[in-house]
């Protein structure tokens, strides 16, 4: 097996070595690399001998002295530097299998591969892995590793993934504790399914792993309207909700007491389906799963109240539309209260947006799409500007998930569109307007 270079850095320890674009990668140190992990393993030694296919076809080899740890200096085709791995499963509860049709077609890839969890922190099933997979982690100790685990019950774990791998790879979590692969793990609850007792046999059976399980937090199931020939599955309610919040505390007295550590976390939803208020900013820790919506609302209060003693009391002549999710509309509008208490002059509507596209189950700001906040905020004031969560943006920053750009939300409401961070500091800063800016800039250095 080999690798295409596509560029090679100049400058760089590749470049001064002699490698070129089009030339082939074979192996390093006499390992050979099959893909992005074994690359970036095994050339973070001082000294290299990298085997090549030149461009006329001949192997050689090429010796490289570099500082340890340091970039060779290479680029491939992919960043994977081969295909992704898809998922295998065909989960009940999967989001990409309730997508309305006719979107891009990257929204109905269903990855599943490790990779890209070291890489960028995505969730990983473990059922596309075999034993030499697990040992290559151990082998290069890749830690951290995010995986949905949804269920510590073989059985219904197949049940609810329809792949029997579901089953055997639960062991690889013990492997890897056992070798001291940090685990983040995620378990998606369906009501009826995998709550309940089976949430406390499974934070049972995740407590037996050890030290290794940083977190283990509970999410809801997001249910769209695309659900025709889908398992019938329904939404978490208040009750349901604070049943979860219930045995998620209870796990949590019990790893405080006998690690000093909790260990186990309830997403923000469960806390607003159930009507109870967001737990203190140091109930979350090291805010470990932030991405997957446990502690967003905690630490964007923190922040937001931090920052008011960077920016004293003092009038601002400004005007401010802020729409968002249903779910964090009573938190945004606890902020924009005290701002406007803390600041004369400051007015901020905010305007919780139906989700048309997705359904009105669907109530997380980072799914509301261009096209509903531009058709339920047209035909009204909306201020200076109208100030949007960044969250609701590709991983590119250039578009909704329905396309539209934020440039398009704009040009329909005839007021500009700032995308603003999850971000306390950032949030206050763009409800100010530009006379905080330079303020900001001073903050972040």
């Amino acid at each position: 097996m080999s690798f295409v270079i596509s560029s090679v850095e100049k400058n760089s320890p590749a470049e001064k070595a002699g490698i070129l674009p089009g030339e082939s990668i074979v192996s390093i140190n006499g390992n050979a690399i099959k893909d992005v992990l074994d690359y970036r393993f095994y050339m973070i030694d001082k000294s290299l001998k990298i085997e090549i296919i030149g461009l006329d076809g001949e192997h050689h080899t090429v010796s490289v002295k570099k500082p340890e740890y340091d970039e060779l200096g290479l680029d491939f085709e992919t960043y994977l530097m081969d295909k992704e791995h898809c998922c295998k499963n065909k989960c009940i509860f999967c989001f990409i299998d309730q997508m309305p049709p006719n979107m891009r077609e990257t929204l109905y890839f269903k990855d599943d591969d490790s990779r890209l969890g070291f890489l960028f922190g995505n969730y990983v099933t473990l059922t596309n892995l075999e034993k030499e997979d697990i040992d290559r982690i151990i082998k290069m100790h890749l830690s951290p590793i995010n995986v949905s685990v949804h269920t510590m019950n073989p059985q219904l774990r197949v049940e609810m993934m329809k792949n029997p791998h579901a089953a055997t790879s639960l062991a690889y979590l013990k492997r890897l504790a056992e070798a001291g692969i940090t685990l983040h793990l995620q378990f998606v609850l369906c009501p009826g399914i995998n709550d309940g007792d089976e949430l406390r046999f499974s934070f049972s059976e995740v407590a037996k792993l050890g030290p290794a399980v940083e977190s283990a937090v509970c999410v809801p199931v997001g249910l769209t309207k695309c659900r025709e020939n889908l398992p019938k599955l329904t939404p978490f309610n208040k009750e349901s909700s604070l049943e979860v919040i219930s045995i998620v505390d209870e796990f949590r007295e019990k790893m405080l007491a006998e690690r000093g550590d909790p260990v186990f976390y309830a997403a923000d939803e469960f806390f607003i389906k159930a009507g109870l208020p967001f737990p203190e900013y140091e109930y979350y820790g090291e805010f470990t799963q932030l991405e997957d919506g446990v502690g967003l609302c905690a630490l964007l209060k923190h922040e937001f109240y931090e920052a008011f003693e960077y920016f004293p009391p003092k009038e601002y002549r400004r005007k401010v539309t802020i729409p968002t999710g249903k779910a964090a509309f009573a938190l945004i509008r606890e902020l924009a209260d005290a701002a406007e208490s803390r600041y004369n002059g400051l007015k901020i509507d905010v305007l919780p947006i139906e989700n048309n596209f997705f359904g009105e189950k669907i109530t997380v700001t980072g799914l509301l799409t261009g096209g509903d906040i531009a058709e339920q905020l047209k035909d009204r004031e909306n201020g200076d500007a109208v100030l949007i969560c960044e969250t609701t943006l590709r991983y590119e920053h250039d578009c909704f998930i329905d396309d539209m750009t934020p440039d398009a939300v704009s040009e329909r409401l005839g007021v500009p569109v700032q995308m603003v961070p999850n971000d306390g500091y950032k949030f206050l800063c763009a409800l100010l307007g530009e006379e905080a800016e330079d303020e900001c800039e001073l903050i972040y250095g």
